[in-house]
């Protein structure tokens, strides 16, 4: 993954500053700092793509009602030059009617387009602020960010916005998250907000699908995992979360959830799905991470503080499938190895790497039975007739 670089922080390293999200923008500073984001190079796109859609909203206009204005007022020359009395006025006024259009339209457009270019530059100038204030790094959009979670290998146009990431104690981004699926009148616009926290080893694919945000047909998650790799941990955390592992990874698991761990996902992060691949952790909701809300800011770094600490734990995880590479290389040496040299290198094996999919059943069936419904109902109607 190409990574730009970050001077960060962590909740657990830094006081929480949010004053920078609802402080007083100095006049002139929001628009100076996105000239300046364009300048380097952080910030892409044409500042007139504004401009640029209102003429093609105007020429449009003038297409569609072009040859109606000829018309009225070819009629209105033509009347007056005949000397043709009523009429006149009200064909001349008919005839400036698209020019009228045009002018509401391209004056309703430049004002939006304003109005949305200074409220998007004060929310990167707020949001830099914040990241700075908390030893972070604010970028502005990172297209295909190539992240190995789920929701990132899905659908086109993929990119992520508002990104403020730090890397002390270990890398955190948090943002927010856009993909397309679909064409044409069919295309949509998914909608997601991650977390993404770096790990000391590479851990097996493990994915915690939270019951508090599923929807009335079950989980929301993008992809659905074979059922027969749900695990079933002790206490309470069945409540919370349906947890997934590859088969026989499931010892590793009750290693890497201990008591202590499931507790803080829990108390902190029983409102978001969770998935572990390769050495990355990614907290996942259907909503925007990367706000002017000072709450919501708090709220999630209360949850990566709460997180941290706990993974030096999975640090010394290790995947004994992988013990006959440790193994060799030890049994060559013609001396007694220290500890570590007989333990399996950091890695997962590869059954252990990625979760099997499984087949969303619950909409499949639900979609048949409205089609089934329909077809019924149409025979029906057509019966009667």
């Amino acid at each position: 993954m190409s990574v730009p670089p970050a001077v960060p922080g962590s909740a657990s390293s830094y006081p929480f500053d949010a004053r920078p999200l609802v402080e007083p923008v100095p006049p002139g500073a929001a628009r100076a700092f996105v000239q300046e984001l364009r300048r380097t190079g952080r910030l892409k796109g044409s500042p007139f793509a504004g401009v640029l859609i209102v003429v093609v909203i105007a020429f449009v206009v003038v297409v569609v009602f072009g040859s109606v204005a000829v018309t009225m007022i070819s009629s209105v020359v033509g009347a007056m030059s005949a000397g043709v009395e009523g009429g006149g006025g009200t064909a001349l006024v008919f005839a400036l009617f698209p020019l009228l259009v045009v002018g509401i339209i391209a004056a309703v457009a430049i004002t939006l387009f304003v109005r949305g270019a200074r409220t998007g530059g004060e929310r990167m100038y707020r949001l830099d602020g914040f990241a700075r204030a908390n030893a972070m790094q604010y970028v502005p959009r990172f297209d295909d960010p190539g992240l190995p979670g789920m929701i990132f290998s899905i659908g086109n146009t993929r990119h992520s916005a508002d990104l403020v990431r730090g890397d002390r104690p270990r890398f955190v981004e948090f943002g927010n998250y856009r993909y397309t699926t679909g064409s044409g009148k069919n295309q949509q616009t998914h909608h997601w907000g991650y977390v993404a926290v770096k790990l000391d080893t590479p851990l097996p694919h493990i994915v915690l699908d939270a019951t508090g945000n599923n929807g009335l047909f079950g989980s929301n998650l993008p992809l659905a995992f074979d059922r027969d790799q749900r695990l079933s941990l002790e206490g309470d955390f069945d409540r919370y979360f349906s947890l997934y592992c590859p088969s026989d990874y499931e010892r590793d698991a009750l290693y890497l959830f201990t008591p202590d761990i499931m507790a803080r996902f829990i108390d902190n992060a029983a409102a978001l799905d969770v998935e572990i691949v390769d050495d990355w952790l990614f907290l996942y909701a259907k909503r925007d991470f990367s706000t002017l809300d000072p709450q919501t800011w708090a709220w999630l770094f209360s949850v990566v503080g709460a997180l941290l600490d706990k993974f030096a734990q999975w640090a010394r995880w290790r995947d004994d499938r992988l013990a006959g590479v440790g193994g060799s290389a030890a049994a060559s040496v013609p001396f007694t190895p220290p500890l570590d040299a007989l333990q399996p290198p950091p890695g997962v094996a590869p059954e252990g790497r990625r979760l099997q999919r499984g087949v969303p059943w619950v909409p499949i069936v639900v979609g048949g039975a409205l089609v089934l419904f329909w077809i019924v109902t149409q025979m029906g109607g057509a019966f009667l007739r």
